[in-house]
């Protein structure tokens, strides 16, 4: 029983690994999309990639520890967001309110990812206080993209 908890829970963290692979690449796409006046958004996007990156690095040591390996892929959520992503920039013309609607789409995937692994009955206590911090952390990014959007959204 106890490999089959830990070969649930490395599943469980890989996935976590992978919807912050999608941050990442969600948020460096965002970067691209960004306009000149738009500048104020990359200090956030950045630290989002960075958040990320260390996220990962914490989720990858825990995987270490059990015995695991850390995926590099993202999710197909991921997938289905970057092409979200890319559908709606074609008809919005990459304005800041859609480059913001399209992260807080991704965000609400990650908390979604989050929520899931909590609910899963396969993480120690130890991670599963460590995936609370990280839902809690992502959580306020999700705030904070969605206050930028709904200003964004004001000014049109």
């Amino acid at each position: 029983m106890e490999t089959l908890t830990s070969k649930e829970t490395v599943e469980i963290l890989n996935d976590l690994v992978r919807i912050n692979n999608d941050r990442i690449e969600g948020y460096e796409k965002a970067l691209k999309e960004l306009k000149p006046e738009d500048a104020d958004l990359k200090p956030l996007f950045m630290n989002n990639i960075d958040q990320s990156r260390k996220i990962k690095q914490v989720l990858g040591n825990e995987l270490q520890v059990l015995g695991g390996t850390i995926d590099s892929g993202s999710t197909n959520t991921g997938t289905i967001y970057h092409a979200w992503l890319d559908l709606k920039a074609v008809f919005t013309g990459h304005d800041r309110h859609s480059v913001l609607a399209a992260c807080e789409y991704g965000e609400d995937a990650a908390q979604k990812a989050y929520q899931t692994a909590l609910e899963s009955n396969h993480l120690p206590a130890y991670l599963v206080e460590t995936v609370q911090e990280e839902k809690e952390w992502l959580k306020a990014v999700h705030n904070e993209i969605k206050a930028f959007r709904d200003q964004s959204a004001r000014k049109n």
